[in-house]
């Protein structure tokens, strides 16, 4: 193992929009794993989903009013200005490129998203560039998922404990505990969709930019 070097979390999503458990996964992971920061990477065209009904602009944008004013939040823009699909193994190489091949990096995934993982472009090759944490909420775990024996196996073999995080610069698996909030993107897009109210389920900043540009259908 190398000399201990504070790691850097990465966390990507559409964030269409982002809320207070997004925010909370990203705070949580700073405390729980030590990291240095948390860079925000919200996703140009995510390719394993519909495109958002919001420009990947005004998302970025909404990413930026939630994280202001947090010094352990940085935001990057890159996917977004790239306007091609964002894989996550190419945002990988393009950070790892970026810091150097000694600086830990650490993917950042709720358990619904890491137990989707097999499915991802090139996943096994994340583990070359960054670690992976899983954040674990009540009744969401991976021990609750019906993983792909492939993806049980790396898992597996890559399972470590938090401090392992600074040792590498990448290929371990660990798990940190998350609050348990029950809020959802795409109940919040129903919300605003049917005119009804959002507040306290995402900043104020956000709620206010959402309605200011009459994002999600708002009344």
């Amino acid at each position: 193992m190398s000399e201990p070097r504070q790691a850097i979390g990465l966390y990507g999503g559409t964030f269409n929009p982002v809320h207070h458990a997004h925010l909370r996964l990203a705070e949580e992971a700073c405390d729980a794993l030590n990291l240095q920061e948390v860079r925000w990477i919200p996703a140009g065209q995510p390719p394993h989903r519909e495109a958002p009904q919001v420009s990947a602009e005004q998302r970025l944008t909404m990413v930026r009013l939630a994280t202001a004013g947090n010094p352990r939040f940085s935001v990057d823009a890159a996917e977004v200005e790239a306007q091609t699909y964002s894989y996550t193994i190419l945002t990988l190489e393009r950070l790892r490129q970026h810091y150097g091949p000694a600086q830990p990096l650490v993917l950042l995934l709720g358990a619904d998203a890491a137990a989707g993982l097999a499915s991802w472009h090139r996943w096994q090759e994340i583990f070359l560039h960054a670690h992976v944490a899983i954040a674990e909420r009540p009744g969401v775990t991976l021990a609750a998922a019906q993983l792909p024996s492939a993806l049980t196996a790396e898992f597996t073999q890559r399972a470590a404990h938090g401090d392992a995080l600074h040792h590498s610069p990448g290929g371990c698996v660990v798990h940190f505990p998350l609050t348990a909030l029950a809020i959802s993107a795409t109940r919040i897009r129903q919300l605003l969709a049917t005119g009804q109210s959002a507040r306290y389920l995402l900043p104020d900043s956000v709620v206010d930019y959402i309605r200011a540009h009459s994002l999600y259908h708002t009344a």
